[in-house]
């Protein structure tokens, strides 16, 4: 304990380099360049602009994007709904949305979307539905009765 100079400073954690300077002038930014410092310069794009006006590029890009935008996927067609509401009702004994939907394995609210024509067609789920109610959702006879399978 004895080679212990209690004199020395010794200090745990000091920045040993300084902290980086922003330089506002131009005359500031040529005196570091002379003196060999690190020089960055970034300009800033909306400085002194009016705020007001200054998304009026953005709305530009995004009308440009909108015309160029995907088609939505389409909708299932009124007939198809039409066809679940009347062959729910004509299954003994009828079939409310939520028994349906319990039957199919779905949400009430899918079928829901069917039979409003909110809903994206898949083909599984209409598939499902027509053999539960044994009516053509898919094609061109939509709401006709499926003739039974023939048993061999």
């Amino acid at each position: 304990m004895s080679n212990t100079d209690w004199d020395t400073k010794l200090v745990i954690g000091s920045k040993a380099r300084a902290a980086p300077k922003v330089a506002r002038s131009e005359s500031d930014v040529n005196a570091a360049r002379r003196t060999g410092g690190i020089v960055a310069t970034d300009k800033k794009t909306t400085a002194g602009s009016n705020k007001a006006h200054a998304g009026t590029d953005h709305q530009r890009i995004a009308k440009l994007d909108r015309e160029n935008e995907v088609a939505p996927p389409p909708k299932v067609s009124p007939s198809v709904g039409r066809a679940i509401m009347d062959a729910r009702a004509a299954v003994t004994p009828p079939l409310s949305q939520k028994d349906l939907a319990q039957k199919i394995n779905e949400k009430p609210s899918v079928i829901a979307d069917y039979e409003s024509g909110r809903a994206v067609p898949n083909a599984q789920i209409l598939g499902k539905m027509e053999r539960i109610l044994k009516v053509k959702l898919r094609g061109a006879d939509i709401g006709k009765k499926l003739d039974p399978p023939a048993k061999k």
